[in-house]
């Protein structure tokens, strides 16, 4: 398409995010939007959840990164942001948030507003910025909206809103058939969402910004394409963005009276539909795309050079977790990943903090292996698990928290959570905490038979603690965790996992290894796997390490036996996932990460080494 010169006048724009809690339909929402607009001609193949691009947003169902997209209503701009719910991306919320006047509040009708409404509407409150309220899925068998619409106006009055903020617009809606209406109750069948398009139009603000004056504008977020390099994403808070004029890039040193960088700006595009085009120029209140300048970074100030005034910077929550990366050294490497070496693993990495503020990178003693931080432990198994599919093999320690140094004493950060679980298992979430340093602060009868229970535990105490909910729930607990300061270290933790069996050869099992081997504790993986020497193949029950032979076959003679010589009968092996894994393993073991395989190693896997690194660890 030709690139516009259409300057959109800021009174002809609205710029909204979608907040909700995981599940609750954001990005069907998204999907229905574009639809009504006409944004997806009829005849177009959809896709479902277009917002959610990536495999593993599908796969698990949320929102990672916050996307923009744009729609046309009575000839005003839209331009809606995407938000990821879960709190390990509360980074990414934040920073979506300083894009857009008013927030689209998605509840869904029968759950009602959960922790994770909480966190993101506490955040847009401190904006200042309005809301509608969506009751979503009122077609749900058990929906509950005039309940549901009492809690919100709780949730409201719990997190201190002012009148103004609490006399929002009320919309009950049905996302995925486009049906919506005003106030509570079911959308008639030929019902579609103009009644909420024109809300929005109305209840949300024109963006504040003056088209007159030089140049501000803020970069929020940041991309990578193949043939532009580094995207610089955000909005136009002042006067206009024009393509081809130079522009000022002030970083965070500026202030410290570097002089900014000046460039021509090359690329400009804006949000269309789902699409990027390239326009001509954008004045304040729009967002903007922009390409050339490779030093951009998250909260950078794009301005005039005759006057250039950087606008205050954004803030994100420090990263509590590390990790370390390193190259697969196993027998085994190389034999289903393409990339291998330190250099591809390097590079990797600096591309994912390219667009991903909350994770940092420190560089170890060895050139192959880098330390990652990060802000929760699913934050970094989702760049794991991208990497294992990107046809990368790596090697991965235990997740530490970070702790530092205040006068002398030793802190480490704290999670506040709130977990929403069935009245039946309140007892496991507060048997589960003791042990972790936790404490229960608040108990909340919720709806339904189910309890709200608050807590406060230090941030190593809750690794494992998602799966292992979810287990003892079936998958029935909501979690949702956030950063809440610093606490004096906590002490040991009680380890309750037994010790490690770990093999003594390269092979592949066997049934009648493993059979003799049963009575000694639980196996991970099944008869005719390779194995190798240092590799961990199960939990025995005492805590010492037991070394095995797992790949022993049976002797062949002409003396038959029973007839169960045949046939072994082994209990089901407990397989790990790449999360379990790096939950189970202890500081000497690494979880290997191929494409295909998630193997738990030692760190040295001969006897004779692990002996002696033990014996230099007690000397130490």
């Amino acid at each position: 398409t030709a690139a516009m010169s259409t300057q959109i006048p800021s009174s002809r724009i609205r710029n909204v995010a979608l907040v909700a809690h995981v599940d609750h339909g954001k990005t069907t929402l998204v999907d229905a939007l574009l639809r009504a607009t006409g944004t997806f001609a009829a005849h177009q193949a959809v896709v479902d959840r277009v917002m959610d691009s990536n495999d593993q947003e599908r796969e698990r169902g949320i929102t990672i990164l916050a996307k923009a997209a744009s729609i046309v209503w009575k000839d005003v701009k839209i331009n809606l942001v995407d938000t990821p719910g879960h709190a390990d991306f509360g980074g990414e919320v934040e920073r979506a948030l300083t894009m857009v006047d008013g927030v689209l509040l998605l509840v869904d009708a029968a759950e009602g507003p959960l922790p994770q409404t909480r966190y993101v509407l506490q955040k847009a409150l401190a904006r200042n910025l309005p809301a509608i309220v969506i009751i979503n899925k009122v077609d749900r068998q058990d929906a509950r909206a005039d309940e549901v619409l009492d809690e919100v106006y709780q949730l409201f009055i719990d997190l201190d809103a002012d009148d103004e903020h609490i006399d929002f617009e009320i919309i009950s809606a049905v996302a995925r058939e486009g049906r919506a209406m005003k106030g509570i109750g079911m959308p008639a069948d030929d019902a579609d969402l103009s009644v909420l398009l024109d809300t929005i139009l109305e209840a949300i603000p024109a963006p504040q910004g003056d088209a007159s004056l030089p140049l501000q504008a803020m970069v929020t977020q940041l991309d990578a394409s193949e043939y532009l390099g580094r995207l610089a994403i955000g909005r136009v808070v002042n006067g206009v963005m024009r393509r081809g004029e130079t522009v000022a890039l002030l970083e965070e040193e500026f202030a410290e009276g570097q002089p900014p960088l000046k460039r021509r700006l090359s690329q400009l595009m804006a949000f269309q539909g789902v699409s990027r085009n390239e326009v001509d120029e954008l004045a304040a209140g729009d967002l903007f795309v922009m390409a050339g300048f490779p030093e951009v970074e998250i909260g950078d100030t794009i301005a005039s050079v005759e006057s250039p005034v950087a606008l205050p910077r954004l803030v994100v929550d420090e990263p509590v977790l590390r990790m370390t990366f390193g190259v697969n050294t196993s027998p085994l490497a190389g034999k289903d990943g393409k990339f291998l070496t330190s250099r591809h693993l390097v590079d990797r990495l600096n591309k994912e903090i390219l667009g991903n503020v909350s994770i940092k990178l420190f560089e170890t003693g060895s050139p192959d292996v880098i330390e990652v931080a990060g802000r929760g432990e699913l934050q970094l198994a989702v760049l794991i698990e991208s990497m294992r599919r990107e046809g990368y093999e790596l090697q991965v320690s235990r997740p530490e928290v970070i702790t530092k140094e205040v006068n002398g004493k030793r802190f480490e950060p704290q999670e506040r959570g709130v977990c929403d679980v069935p009245d039946e298992h309140v007892g496991t979430v507060t048997q589960e905490l003791a042990p972790r340093k936790g404490r229960v602060t608040d108990l909340r009868q919720g709806d339904a038979g189910r309890t709200i229970v608050t807590f406060e535990c230090p941030s190593r105490g809750l690794i494992g603690f998602r799966s292992l909910l979810m287990t003892a729930t079936r998958g029935t607990a909501l979690l949702h965790q956030h950063h809440a300061g610093w606490m004096p270290w906590a002490g040991d933790m009680p380890d309750a996992r037994g010790g490690a069996m770990v093999a003594d050869r390269l092979g592949v099992t066997t049934a009648y290894a493993l059979d003799n081997l049963q009575s000694s504790g639980q196996f991970f993986l099944n008869p005719g796997e390779q194995v190798y020497e240092g590799m961990v193949v199960g939990e025995c029950a005492r805590e010492h390490e037991m070394v095995v032979n797992c790949v022993r076959a049976k002797e062949k003679n002409n003396i038959r036996t029973h007839s169960h010589d045949d046939a072994v009968k082994l209990p089901a092996p407990r397989i790990h996932t790449l999360e379990t894994a790096i939950e189970w393993i202890a500081a000497d073991e690494l979880v290997e990460v191929t494409p295909k395989n998630i193997r738990i190693r030692k760190r040295h896997l001969g006897l004779e080494d692990r002996r002696k690194a033990n014996k230099k660890v007690s000397v130490d």
